[in-house]
């Protein structure tokens, strides 16, 4: 009998201000919560909590990929227009495969609710066995992000060679096609 190994999924939320202590992280709970109700399949957290910028973001998800072994991070926060806004120059620099449907993907649906989701510059890549999604901050944003792009990252997780995920088909239907 196969036993399911435990896949790795890390939450870093990227904020100058909760990184302080200045105000509480939202964003990584809310993407903690909503995989604990999706996902079926065992799986571990990690949690990490840093500073906007370039360099915080790809010292932090290269360490993830390479040092940890994770199969899967969710960025939130850093996506936005502002200067401190890095997260997608961060992932983008220790990338070895981008992959723009996924912000194509959020952003389209974000249009839906507010016209101000053309500003957000979510995007989405593999490093080795690790595929890499950057989320909006907000948590309303996160469900919605979460929701829209979800079906499609077990089979990603797939092909990579990372740690499989099955969904609870009643929340998010996981896409594998029929072989």
């Amino acid at each position: 009998m196969e036993t399911q190994q435990t896949t790795k999924i890390a939450i870093v939320t990227v904020s100058d201000r909760a990184s302080r202590g200045e105000y509480p992280d939202l964003g990584g709970p809310e993407i903690e919560a909503w995989l604990r109700a999706v996902i079926t399949t065992p799986f571990e957290t990690a949690l990490r909590l840093i500073p906007d910028g370039r360099d915080s973001v790809s010292a932090t998800l290269a360490a993830l990929c390479d040092e940890d072994g994770v199969d899967l991070i969710l960025t939130t926060g850093g996506t936005g227009p502002s200067p401190r806004d890095e997260t997608p120059e961060g992932t983008i620099a220790i990338l070895h495969k981008e992959l723009p449907g996924f912000g194509e993907q959020l952003r389209r649906a974000s249009l839906q609710q507010t016209p101000t989701a053309i500003l957000s510059r979510q995007t989405a890549g593999i490093r080795g066995k690790t595929l890499i999604v950057n989320l909006p901050g907000n948590p309303a944003s996160i469900r919605l992000s979460l929701n829209t792009v979800f079906a499609a990252v077990p089979y990603c997780l797939d092909l990579i060679g990372a740690g499989r995920i099955e969904t609870d088909p009643t929340r998010i239907a996981s896409f594998r096609p029929a072989r």
